[in-house]
């Protein structure tokens, strides 16, 4: 019943708190139902354990089926460390490892690698250990026993990496040397750093490095079982005071695991994913995003939704880094750049930062998400054939298969390109000569983009946006100006620009050209500012042009 009651709490835990998280490690792989991927994966030490983590992984897409997958694994490894117990008793000890584990799963490089791997060890310990146990403590079994470990210890490296060591500490001390010897001959041959053999090859998704909580999950295995070993019997004041003081440090320590601000972009990227836009507005309206990245996220579906100009400055803003984050070489912030540079039609720019992207990916696997990007980016420039090879790796997926074999139909399909109400709008206004150009020139870029296609309503809304965010009232004129005369486009953020220009000038603004609220709100901010600069009623002002120019 308790561990029902884990599981339950695991699941809800997963796909009410942090079902975007499961969608992320997904975006992080590109399983293939093909032969040379399984043989691909099985050339390492760990293989096993990491096909079949990468085959649950892809059902993360499913959220549902994501939080029901963790939760299982995690209550097969809570029941396995009771087993190796081999007592009813102190079973609340039983929890304390898989607790680590779902702390320690808060680290979003933490791969189901490890959680699988951890369980076939667990799994190999009990059933290994029922073996020999019947085969008794006589020299002819010894012998017996010391043959098995010869045997199966080499595969079992290789089927789960490093955590074979856990197996050789419960059957037989010595073997621990012997895995070891193991991973020290095998670290000579692979293609792999020596370290990153040592701590397992897919356990973490940084190479190299190992969480401390990770390595110290199979010692507390090893220390509980030994000690329950040594004291089998507890009366049920102290089961229920384990129990009691499990429950508590369940509930206090896994979400310190979870990092606050870092789940929080994870859960941007997610609905950008998705295109999610009110979604993300609704976020931003409950939570004020102050990062570059949340705050990026928040306009690009502003923009989607064409209320950038309307209410841009209801938001956090500061600087350009708003509109478009510095580029860094991390997967989330290129993918994100990406995106906006796709919405905005800036098609070859997107396809750069997909590359970009899955590159960035610290274990170098591909992305399926960036593949299908990559094929998308291909279909609109035409370039059938590459957007044919990158459908062609997607037919081989659960979940992007139906995808692909749609969009296959529409390879060298015109019409049925033109017709698409994304790509078809795209190829309308993207540039096909957007190749290189300096971040700095954005507003250039979304000016050429304007020209070319006077219906690129985020184009539009970049271009004005831009100098605003850079307090460059001169220039943001000089695009407003050309704007009006090309189309009928004067949000709120424009008029107050206009307003905050013509005062500067100390002149009136020509009649239609400001509504009289802004107007006013424009004569009343001046006079609070002029009065006194650091004024607590300015604060009334927050969400204009002008109070965003002045602080």
């Amino acid at each position: 019943m308790l561990t029902l009651v884990f599981g339950v709490a695991v699941f809800l835990f997963w796909r009410f708190r942090y079902p975007f998280v499961l969608t992320y490690q997904e975006q992080l792989q590109m399983f293939l139902f093909d032969g040379d991927y399984f043989c691909e994966r099985m050339s390492e030490p760990g293989g096993l354990a990491r096909y079949l983590a990468e085959f649950l992984v892809q059902f993360y897409n499913g959220v549902t089926i994501g939080a029901v997958i963790i939760a299982l694994l995690l209550m097969l490894v809570q029941r396995l460390t009771w087993r190796l117990m081999f007592s009813a008793s102190h079973y609340a000890l039983s929890f304390i490892p898989v607790t680590m584990l779902w702390y320690a799963m808060g680290d979003e490089n933490v791969m189901l690698t490890y959680v699988v791997a951890l369980a076939m060890a667990l799994a190999a310990v009990w059933v290994l250990g029922s073996l020999f146990r019947s085969w008794g403590y006589d020299m002819p079994a010894t012998i017996r026993k010391l043959q098995v470990v010869l045997v199966l210890m080499p595969l079992l490296y290789w089927f789960i990496g490093p955590l074979a060591l856990l197996p050789a500490l419960f059957l037989m001390p010595l073997a621990v040397v012997y895995v070891l010897a193991l991973m020290l001959f095998s670290a000579q041959w692979l293609p792999f750093p020596m370290m990153r053999v040592m701590l397992g090859i897919s356990y973490y998704r940084v190479p190299v490095t190992l969480p401390y909580m990770l390595m110290a999950i199979p010692v507390v295995i090893f220390v509980i079982g030994n000690f329950v070993r040594l004291f089998p019997k507890a009366s049920q004041k102290v089961e229920m005071a384990e129990a009691v003081v499990m429950m508590l440090l369940m509930g206090g320590l896994v979400d310190l695991g979870f990092e606050k601000k870092k789940y929080e972009l994870i859960e941007y990227d997610y609905l950008v994913r998705i295109g999610d836009w009110n979604s993300i507005i609704a976020k931003a309206e409950k939570q004020m995003p102050d990062l570059p990245m949340s705050v990026s996220a928040t306009n690009l579906a502003l923009g989607m939704t064409d209320q950038l100009g309307e209410r841009a400055f209801d938001f956090y803003q500061h600087g350009t880094e708003g509109l478009l984050p510095k580029f860094e070489r991390n997967f989330a912030t290129a993918q994100l750049s990406g995106e906006i540079y796709f919405h905005l039609g800036l098609i070859n720019t997107a396809q750069r930062f997909a590359f970009e992207a899955m590159e960035a990916i610290p274990n170098y696997n591909k992305s399926a998400r960036v593949v299908k990007r990559l094929a998308e980016t291909n279909l609109i420039n035409g370039q059938y054939k590459v957007a044919e090879k990158y459908l062609r790796l997607l037919e081989k997926t659960v979940f992007y298969r139906p995808w692909a074999q749609r969009t296959i139909q529409m390879l060298g399909n015109e019409k049925a390109i033109n017709e698409h109400p994304l790509y078809g709008a795209l190829r309308q206004y993207r540039l096909q000569d957007d190749l290189l150009f300096s971040e700095r020139e954005l507003d250039k870029i979304c000016g050429q983009l304007f020209i070319h296609n006077h219906q690129n309503q985020m184009a539009t809304q970049y271009l004005l946006m831009i100098p605003l965010l850079d307090r460059d009232i001169p220039r943001f004129m000089n695009y407003a100006q050309y704007v009006q005369s090309k189309m009928p486009y004067n949000p709120r953020s424009c008029q107050e620009g206009i307003a905050f220009a013509f005062m500067q000038r100390q002149q009136q603004p020509p009649q239609g050209l400001v509504n009289q609220l802004i107007r006013q709100q424009m004569i009343d901010f001046a006079r609070v500012y002029s009065k006194d600069k650091n004024s607590p009623e300015l604060a009334r002002f927050r969400n204009t042009v002008w109070y965003y120019l002045v602080k």
